[in-house]
């Protein structure tokens, strides 16, 4: 092995370990507000509804966010991109935990919590739109296509690992300390992340000296890629000029790409149910079968755990045993988390039920993640195109994760009971959604990768 060569494989490393592990502490900045719905709701702070509208608010602005972004990342650096984004969503964090504790101190009213919520929660939406493109742009300029599945895969668990620290840590934190501190909390897992970022998340193989990944895996000679790319040009500002027209060309095609737009759908409803789970799993345990804060939070964090396993393995799983087809995987996993979430919502309230049900769930989402919620649409598109893909798809989640949380928010006051609430339309709802989800990726069964030259 040269040194050019250790030298690559030490800084993709680097750099595939710190998009896992920093974009999983960046996560918990995302979901913090997950276990603290019922302390609000007790101390008559916020009602369902306004609790799903504040978490609306940052699925909508990250849903629109995840499509500019993802066209941005494209041309963008990365390692800027991604520490901007983190460093804003900490702020959020930390500023919406200096108005909790206000809120409880009497200082300030509940509307005027329910107005900054919105805000502050709607400006974390954004900033996290810039984490998950950079990452996933990393993957396309450090990876190798041929084990491109296999790394995608292993990335996608830090979903799982920073939905698990979001119920554990954070909700031992709020179950300890009360839910302002919740907060906190997240913001001090984002700043650990942020620090990852900024000393091991590296641009690109160019931006350390070395050639492109197409040169470096073997998949072009060096020759072969100049001619294709161009990218000898872009030391001069016309090439570079030339560079940016070519990657506006790719990105269009892939917005008229209608397998792109299939893939899109099915991660939508996807979505809905995944994050009917992480937004409200923890009340819904609560009320419907009668679990203290802690107990249900301890059961809806194992979702995330057994997703670890349902990544990593899919990835390697599609590779080498699919040959890069994830088709059937993703069918059968599907059909995997409809059957785990029946069981969730209509199974009873034996804790080995539940945690049966999220023993499946986890697993079947992180496949989903893995398939839906990217790695299908980036697999029908040119490589510099990724983000553009992964912007697409992320619109589409997130809109439809904002809309759950609305949905779900106003069924639950729309049908409340002594005591709580009725879940009975709600429960209807996020199954529904699940089994859409897995019926949509059949319309691509014979889709073939998109080519396009430039």
């Amino acid at each position: 092995m040269n040194s050019s060569e250790k030298k690559y494989k030490s800084y993709r490393m680097q750099t595939f370990v710190a998009a896992t592990l920093g974009y999983a502490l960046y996560y918990v900045c995302r979901l913090s507000m997950g276990v603290m719905k019922q302390p609000l709701i007790d101390a008559g702070l916020l009602s369902a509804t306004q609790l799903g509208v504040i978490g609306a608010c940052l699925y909508w602005t990250y849903a629109v966010g995840k499509l500019v972004n993802g066209f941005l990342a494209d041309s963008a650096n990365i390692k800027r991109f991604m520490a901007t984004g983190i460093t804003i969503s900490v702020g959020m964090n930390f500023a919406m935990g200096v108005m909790g504790v206000s809120a409880t101190n009497g200082q300030i009213s509940n509307a005027v919590l329910f107005g900054a919520f919105c805000i502050l929660w709607a400006a974390n939406g954004w900033a996290q739109s810039m984490g998950a493109p950079a990452c996933i742009v990393s993957l396309s300029r450090w990876m190798p296509l041929k084990v491109r599945g296999t790394f995608y895969g292993i990335f996608s668990a830090s979903h799982n690992i920073g939905e698990g620290l979001s119920f554990i840590f954070v909700g031992a934190i709020v179950a300890a300390f009360g839910w302002k501190w919740g907060f906190f909390g997240a913001a001090l897992a984002g700043i650990v992340g942020l620090v990852l970022v900024l000393l091991f998340f590296h641009n690109s193989p160019e931006s350390k000296g070395l050639a492109a990944i197409e040169v470096l895996s073997g998949e072009m000679t060096r020759e072969e890629y100049d001619a294709k790319s161009g990218d000898r040009l872009a030391e001069t500002e016309e090439g570079r000029k030339i560079q940016r027209a070519q990657t506006r060309s790719l990105q269009r095609e892939v917005i008229k790409n209608p397998g792109v737009w299939v893939l899109a759908a099915a991660s939508a409803f996807m979505y809905m149910s995944r994050y009917a789970i992480n937004e409200w799993g923890t009340i819904f345990l609560q009320e419907a079968k009668g679990y203290s804060l802690a107990e249900a939070a301890t059961v809806i964090g194992i979702n995330p755990v057994f997703g670890i396993i349902g990544t990593v393995v899919s990835g390697w799983l599609s590779d080498v045993l699919f040959k890069g087809d994830r088709k059937l995987p993703a069918l059968v996993a599907g059909v995997l988390e409809a059957v785990a979430l029946a069981l969730f919502l209509y199974g009873g309230a034996a804790r080995w039920v539940n945690i049966l049900a999220m023993v499946l769930f986890g697993i079947a989402i992180g496949v989903l993640i893995a398939f839906l919620g990217g790695l299908m649409a980036i697999d029908l598109v040119p490589r510099k195109a990724s983000g553009a893909a992964l912007g697409i798809v992320g619109i589409a989640s997130y809109a439809a994760a904002g809309l759950q949380n609305v949905v779900t928010g106003i069924l639950m006051d729309s049908n409340a009971a002594s005591g709580g609430h009725d879940f009975h339309y709600v429960s209807i709802f996020w199954l529904g959604a699940a089994v859409i989800s897995f019926l949509l990726p059949i319309l691509n069964w014979k889709r073939k990768p998109q080519e396009i030259r430039v």
